[in-house]
């Protein structure tokens, strides 16, 4: 026997092993899905009606124009003959090559060969044509509702989504590959990678984003100084160490969104707007919200309110021996911080001097791509889970909005993990996205219904803590700040309910990119700028026609903005004072527990 004989053979012999391996894990795959505490179904689809409202309006747009849905359906056949034919005659010449491709670019199919393989390039044209017939027959029906069809059009793209050859082991040529490549072992590693998941999550498949061993809060992020000075049953208050001599008068606090840690905005030195504010002269305070258990289940936004707002806002006062705060609201915290600051001119306090707003949307008259998840199927579904649970759990909002962006947050992830075998990358974002706070069952039912679905805000005003509180109310100077491609907190809804502020000091910003990367935008990177447009009154779309754009970070401009309303120069203030003893160091002890499961 030759030597490449023999190497070939030790090969195939490691490759059985590794294979074995797979049936083993199998077998532990098995037991862990035999405990699996199942979502309750109607958390996973839409209330069947969607679909029977579907094929009620295509059934009677063939009644009422057959030749459009007959050129459609010919159109899809026509294409999936020639292409068969053209990939048989290739075939037929003795070349192992495709035929002409002229689908569109499409990052799933980077691999050469889905564009060289005959076998590989037919399956992926024909899932191109597939696709496209169903989108185009979604597309072209009549008479649905337009918030049925939204939400047809967004459940029909996650089927076509989920069947992409790319995530099916058989069809995706990377995976194979890499099988091949390791001797099996990719495909050990994929199920060990897939059985961690679902072990963490009660059987319930939440694919894993970044390696969590690769951070510690508090070690390699989070790690601005600072310290406890504040604790009750909603938040603790942390305030930072100076790193300048002398500071402005007014406080800044900031608010984050409990659904998230607060940490996104101290990631790590060089992108941490909590050091950046601190290394510019201000005294940071930030609230960092509880990451509340079953016991949580009657707070509401009232308690956020009270407990949460109105109390750090009261004890910053003290800490600094001010009459006045300067208060940041970032996403849902920016929501609430619309309803504190009505509050507050209902009973004539005059506590916040100025108001910023990260991404914060306060009229939800249009729902974006939140509407397939605001119908009330689905809020009825999330009612009786908060009834049973006592609270909306993280990992149900973590998986709705991954799957806003399903190739990038589910499919893609998982294919590298469960397919490749790959560990997830150390990634400091996407180790914060996986480490959420689950919601309150009583506040997340009136966030829900109260604010998304009636809009009441927005419409005619909110009953809170005995007034009723609108947009109207709010007259301090505002500075919001909102990003270009948001699909969480999209720029012009907050531009909507912007427009309806009472305040005669108003600024408004759009910065390039994202939900997060717009905001967490350090003008060292010198990566994305910004608009701005002094006329608020404008609409949207001509707000930004007429907007001046600026290279570079929006950091900047806003510290120009708060500097302003922040007074003058006073010594440097030390973390707490005799009745603010420091009760621990920054993160403190809120952040680091994990959600409940």
């Amino acid at each position: 026997m030759t030597t490449n004989e023999n190497a070939a053979g030790a090969n195939f012999d490691k490759l059985n092993e590794n294979l074995a391996k797979v049936e083993q894990l199998s077998r532990r795959l098995v037991e862990v899905m035999a405990h699996r505490k199942p979502l309750r179904p109607d958390l996973n689809s839409p209330d069947t009606d969607v679909f029977v409202n579907a094929a009620n309006a295509y059934m009677q747009e063939m009644v009422n124009n057959p030749g459009k849905i007959i050129e459609h359906q010919l159109d899809f056949w026509a294409k999936s003959v020639k292409h068969f034919v053209e990939a048989q005659n290739v075939l037929m010449k003795g070349k192992l090559e495709a035929p002409e491709d002229e689908t569109p670019s499409d990052g799933r199919f980077a691999n050469p060969l889905w564009q060289s393989h005959p076998y590989f390039n037919f399956i992926k044209q024909q899932y191109m044509l597939n696709a496209k017939a169903i989108t185009d027959a979604v597309n072209d029906i009549d008479g649905m509702d337009d918030k049925d069809k939204q939400r047809l059009s967004y459940f029909s793209q996650q089927i076509v989504d989920m069947m992409a050859p790319t995530n099916f082991l058989g069809l995706n040529p990377d995976a194979l590959e890499k099988a091949v490549e390791t001797e099996g072992m990719s495909l050990v590693q994929g199920l060990e990678n897939l059985i961690a998941d679902l072990e963490a999550n009660n059987g319930e498949l939440v694919v894993r984003l970044a390696d969590e061993s690769a951070f510690e809060v508090g070690g390699n992020i989070a790690t601005t100084p600072g310290k406890v000075v504040f604790r009750n049953r909603m938040m603790e208050l942390l305030q930072y160490t100076p790193t300048t001599e002398s500071v402005y008068a007014v406080p800044l606090i900031i608010f984050p969104p409990w659904i998230n840690k607060y940490y996104i905005l101290d990631l790590k030195e060089q992108n941490s707007m909590i050091k950046w504010l601190v290394d510019q002269g201000y005294t940071v305070f930030v609230v960092s919200w509880v990451n509340p258990d079953r016991s949580y289940a009657d707070v509401g936004m009232e308690d956020y309110i009270e407990d949460g707002y109105l109390t750090a806002i009261s004890e910053v006062k003290k800490l600094t021996s001010q009459k006045q705060v300067n208060a940041v609201g970032y996403c849902i915290a920016g929501t609430t911080l619309a309803l504190t600051l009505s509050l507050l001119k209902k009973r004539g306090d005059k506590s916040v001097k100025s108001a910023t707003f990260f991404t914060a949307l306060t009229d939800f008259s249009d729902q974006g791509e939140f509407t397939p998840f605001l119908a009330d199927d689905f809020i009825d579904a999330i009612d009786k889970e908060i009834e049973d649970e006592g609270l909306l759990r993280s990992f149900i909002m973590q998986r709705t909005f991954s799957f806003l962006r399903s190739n990038d947050l589910v499919y893609g992830p998982a294919i590298k993990s469960y397919m490749m075998g790959q560990t997830p990358p150390a990634f400091d974002l996407l180790y914060w996205n996986g480490d959420g706070s689950g919601l309150p069952g009583k506040m997340a039912h009136e966030y829900l219904r109260e604010l998304c679905q009636a809009n009441k805000l927005a419409e005619g005003g909110i009953e809170f803590l005995g007034e009723t509180l609108s947009l109207k109310d709010v007259d301090v100077p505002v500075c919001a700040v909102t990003c270009e491609t948001d699909h969480i907190a999209r720029w012009k809804d907050c531009y909507k309910g912007f427009q309806q502020w009472g305040s005669k000091s108003k600024t408004f910003i759009v910065s390039e990119s994202g939900h997060i990367a717009g905001i967490v935008n350090p003008p060292s990177k010198k990566k994305y700028g910004h608009y701005v447009n002094a006329d608020t009154k404008l609409s949207a779309e001509d707000w930004m026609e007429g907007a001046t754009f600026t290279e570079g970070s929006w950091w900047p401009r806003w510290d120009g903005w708060l500097k302003s309303r922040s007074g003058k120069q006073v010594a440097a203030r030390d973390p707490g004072d005799s009745e603010h003893p420091v009760l621990c160091d920054a993160p403190g002890t809120y952040v680091v527990a994990k959600a409940t499961r």
